[in-house]
């Protein structure tokens, strides 16, 4: 029944033992999808993105570096390949034009043909974009345009059918005001629609925006929120203002015009990793390290709408674009279906049994000991109290 209700989850994650979790919000479940059987840490989930046929395919990056593709029709996987080179895991994963598109930490960007997904062949393309890569984005209008940034990495944007040297490459701003460098350190990308923009999140409470047709390539607009460092950055609906997440699970929406806040969000209780606005609705949907996913209503009244706990710590997600969330259909009921259960729930409730038990048995053990220990020191003709 999971599979076949797999095409009506309104959110995928990725968590951190390698499993991905698909989410129905109308009927408050979790579905739990592995490719093999067993969840591994050695395959935690890094990245997701669609496939090229919309919505009825996920890829999965692994932290073993596997993409692994899921049809979200059929909600089963139906291949893998591994795609070498570099150290470190996947900071982005794209696809366009039957072609794959990774990026790992140590800023190894390749492209490889993903027609034959069981080989691993030698890529098409490879970029070094340079060392301590945060975020690899792909441009929704131009697929074939990437913008790549991370710690003390400055933000590039590249052209994968053009030459092999970035298409704009940031500079950093000006000294502060004792004339000492600001360090780098961009963790997230967003293209702005309709124009050449991008705006960037930082791991010093900063977001910034680039104008490439700008002469000049230091940010167009610069604004700072709190004090603690920005995991995770989505657009809103709009387009005209940004949400942001840091490392205290403070959520807050920042205009990009005049750079000034606009509104604070509540709820969350562990670093943000994964942040993403519905293309129509006003919803928001985050995920973190304290394994709940929340839905988050983003226009007035704000509030949160939806808030599933999923035992997992969750690493990134994907909501669904749809408009027709409530037009499921009523499918039959399995009987006697047991409830899906996660096997890092299992194997914990099962040490806790097994630590309980002996303690029971040293308990046991020490109370013995100490009766044995009464009768000998006790003196003869003596009563007892």
């Amino acid at each position: 029944m999971a599979a076949a209700a797999a095409r009506w989850n309104h959110v995928w994650v990725g968590t951190e033992t390698g499993i991905l979790k698909g989410v129905n919000l109308q009927r408050k479940q979790a579905a739990n999808f592995t490719a093999g059987g067993q969840p591994r840490r050695e395959e935690a989930v890094s990245a997701l993105c669609w496939g090229t046929g919309g919505e009825t395919q996920i890829l999965v990056g692994c932290a073993d570096r596997t993409v692994k593709h899921f049809s979200t029709e059929d909600g089963i996987f139906q291949g893998q390949r591994h795609c070498p080179g570099g150290e470190g895991i996947f900071r982005g994963l794209a696809q366009t034009d039957g072609t794959l598109i990774t990026c790992v930490d140590s800023g190894i960007l390749r492209v490889w043909h993903d027609n034959d997904k069981n080989t691993s062949s030698d890529p098409l393309l490879e970029l070094r974009v340079g060392p301590g890569v945060c975020r690899m984005r792909q441009d929704p209008a131009h697929p074939h345009v990437v913008a790549t940034g991370g710690k003390e990495n400055a933000l590039k944007m590249w052209d994968l059918q053009g030459s092999e040297e970035p298409v704009f490459r940031a500079k950093n701003v000006r000294n502060d005001w004792l004339d000492l460098r600001v360090p780098i350190w961009d963790q997230d990308i967003q293209f702005l629609p309709g124009s050449q923009k991008l705006v960037t999140c930082t791991g010093y409470h900063q977001v910034r925006v680039y104008d490439p047709a700008s002469p000049q390539r230091r940010p167009v607009l610069e604004t700072t929120y709190g004090e603690y460092p920005l995991t995770a950055m989505t657009l809103t609906p709009g387009g005209h203002s940004v949400i942001v997440g840091n490392t205290h699970g403070q959520l807050a929406e920042i205009d990009l015009r005049q750079g000034r806040l606009l509104g604070c969000l509540k709820g969350l209780a562990g670093s943000v990793r994964g942040l993403q606005c519905h293309p129509s609705k006003p919803l928001l949907a985050s995920c973190g390290l304290d394994r709940v996913l929340r839905i988050h209503r983003i226009q007035n009244p704000r509030g949160l709408e939806h808030k599933v706990y999923l035992k997992s710590q969750l690493n990134c997600l994907l909501l669904s674009g749809r408009d027709n969330w409530e037009d499921e259909p009523q499918e039959p009921q399995e009987p006697n279906r047991a409830p899906l259960e996660d096997t890092e729930t299992d194997e914990l409730w099962a040490s806790l049994e097994a630590a309980a038990k002996r303690k029971l048995s040293d308990l046991e053990q020490t109370q013995g000991a100490l009766q044995t220990r009464r009768r000998k020191k006790k003196r003869p003709g003596s009563t007892s109290p």
